[in-house]
């Protein structure tokens, strides 16, 4: 079985790799292309805190909008908008897991007005040469978790983040190329709709 570490080292390589040393990005800067990042779609990789992972494709319509879709043999569908988030599981019928967004910390990229310059809300700011990483947390809620933030420069990509809860679970995502600018309907994020599609 690949370990989780064997896996991340590969995943990040491929991603991340650049052959021209970047400088470290500004919070303005980062908040700016977060800001920008209207709607994008494409593919990701998600390495779970047991070390399993998954695949699938992501859909962001921002502000407060994502969806993940799990490719197969996973039928788990994560969707956040209307300010909570779902996990419906397509292997049950039951009614699906929500909660509120605002708990989350991947409520503070889907804001409308990202301002990663705000007091106490990055805890970590840091750069290799050639990504630059932020750690950001609710700064009125730190209980609830934070997000790492892997970027990259020239133009600035969101390449990764990891998601570490209150318990000190930690999911990474990461990033193939994103599609940006597309016409993603509202449908794709609204809960209740998906609930009453489902007959659940």
């Amino acid at each position: 079985m690949i370990t989780r570490r064997f896996a991340l080292a590969i995943l990040v390589a491929s991603v991340v790799a650049t052959p021209v040393a970047a400088e470290k990005l500004s919070l303005q800067a980062i908040s700016n292309y977060l800001n920008g990042l209207k709607t994008a779609s494409g593919e990701f990789t998600q390495v779970n805190d047991d070390g399993t992972i998954l695949t699938g494709t992501i859909l962001i319509k921002r502000p407060g909008r994502v969806r993940f879709d799990y490719n197969p043999p996973e039928r788990t569908l994560v969707m956040a908008g209307g300010s909570e988030v779902a996990i419906f599981d397509g292997k049950s019928n039951q009614s699906p897991e929500r909660y509120p967004l605002a708990r989350t910390p991947l409520s503070l990229i889907l804001a409308r007005n990202v301002d990663l310059t705000r007091d106490r809300m990055v805890v970590g700011h840091k750069s290799d040469a050639t990504t630059t990483t932020v750690v950001a947390q609710d700064p009125d809620h730190p209980e609830y978790g934070s997000i790492e933030m892997v970027f990259t420069a020239n133009p600035v990509e969101l390449r990764q983040w990891i998601i570490r809860d209150g318990g000190g679970s930690e999911t990474t995502v990461i990033l193939g190329e994103l599609e940006k600018g597309l016409a993603i309907g509202d449908t794709k994020f609204n809960i209740p709709q998906e609930i009453t599609r489902r007959g659940l």
